[in-house]
C-alpha cells in the first residue's frame, strides 16, 4: 500500500481506503480539489446510503452541503465493499440524491428503484 493512500472509517467502523491513483482520478475535476475531508465527513455520517441493484458490493453514500464550489450539492461517495476489503471507486458533487426505496435494518441503507446504467459511475 502506497504511503499517499488514505484510510477513512465509515458509520459502521469499516476502513475504507482511497488509493493515489483514485486520489488523482478525483483531483482532475476542479470542484473536487479541497474536498477530502468532505468525503471522510460523507462516509461517517451519510444522510443516505444505496446499494445498486447491478452490483451489491458496491454502496454510494450521500451527504447533502448546502455550500460547495459548484452551489449546493449532494457529495456522492461510491464504495466497492468486500469482505476483505473497502475501498472507493470515485466521488462526485450532484445536484440530486438516487431515486431509492429503503430496505434493511438500517435506516439509512436503501436500494434505487432502478438499476445504473453502466455510465452512471
Amino acid at each position: 500500500m502506497s504511503d499517499d493512500t488514505r484510510i477513512f472509517t465509515d458509520y459502521q467502523g469499516r476502513k475504507i481506503r482511497l488509493n493515489t491513483e483514485r486520489i488523482s482520478h478525483l483531483l482532475e475535476h476542479p470542484e473536487m480539489v479541497g474536498q477530502l475531508h468532505r468525503i471522510e465527513e460523507t462516509l461517517a455520517n451519510p444522510q443516505i446510503i444505496i446499494s445498486t441493484s447491478l452490483d451489491d458490493s458496491v454502496h454510494v453514500y450521500h451527504r447533502y452541503y448546502e455550500i460547495t464550489p459548484v452551489t449546493s450539492k449532494y457529495l456522492q461517495v461510491v464504495v466497492k465493499l468486500l469482505i476483505d476489503d473497502a475501498f472507493i471507486l470515485t466521488a462526485f458533487l450532484a445536484i440530486g440524491k438516487r431515486k431509492a426505496t429503503q430496505y434493511g435494518r438500517h435506516k439509512n441503507l436503501v436500494r434505487p428503484r432502478r438499476g445504473y446504467a453502466r455510465g452512471d459511475f
